[in-house]
């Protein structure tokens, strides 16, 4: 673990009141919409797509994600519940994340990614609160469109970053009560308006960027930075 500025000592968990996670190769070790393009057979596509997106590389999030998700269209329903049977936590998910709900911190999901994960994320880990895309489907398939939610079509990083300062009010909270844990260009937003912003395995920008860098081990390796986790 690797800190790019000097943190505040002592540091304490119980001093901050919420955690933010990203999903796709943070929460969780694939990439959603990458997986579901494999079984359309538009996996490198898409899977290009993505790691551009995710480097920043593509300066319109939201249009990135639109093709992409364009590209599944006529997709099975029964396609999301195979990548979801798939996937697995990121090594040290349910210890850091349960280790925070002790010490009375909400946790949220904030991803680009998509419902039918996020939803599912949150039942199984007990999470506060989501913020993720709907899929349109029709007759079960995928039509390749996004549905529109009172907040906007596409989760992009300002929705994150939204999302986030919304739950903080909510709470009563200044962001500098927050940890934001992302790997993505995407996730920047959020990571900045954070008290305390984590990299974890992230991309070069993220990393720049990030207060803490997690390169190697799980997102666990958190809890090493506050004196009242034992």
């Amino acid at each position: 673990m690797k800190l790019r500025t000097p943190l505040p000592a002592p540091l304490r968990l119980s001093d901050f009141r919420l955690i933010a996670f990203d999903m796709d190769s943070t929460l969780i070790d694939l990439e959603t919409v990458d997986a579901l393009a494999e079984i359309a057979g538009c996996g490198a596509e898409v899977a290009a797509l993505t790691e551009a997106a995710m480097r920043g590389e593509i300066a319109d999030y939201k249009t990135s994600l639109r093709e992409r998700v364009a590209l599944l269209r006529g997709l099975p329903l029964s396609a999301l519940q195979t990548v979801y049977d798939r996937l697995h936590l990121s090594p040290g998910a349910e210890t850091l994340i349960a280790t925070c709900q002790r010490a009375g911190l909400r946790v949220i999901l904030l991803s680009g990614g998509f419902t039918f994960f996020t939803d599912r994320l949150r039942d199984r880990l007990r999470l506060d609160d989501t913020r993720s895309n709907v899929l349109e489907i029709e007759d079960g398939k995928l039509t390749g469109r996004m549905l529109a939610q009172p907040w906007g079509e596409v989760c992009d990083g300002e929705a994150k970053k939204d999302k986030l300062l919304e739950c903080c009010r909510a709470l009563g909270i200044t962001p500098a009560q927050a940890i934001a844990v992302g790997d993505g260009a995407n996730d920047l937003p959020m990571l900045g308006a954070a008290g305390l912003s984590v990299a974890y395995h992230g991309k070069p920008a993220v990393r720049a960027q990030a207060m803490v860098c997690i390169d190697e081990g799980g997102l666990d390796r958190l809890l090493d930075l506050f004196e009242d986790v034992g």
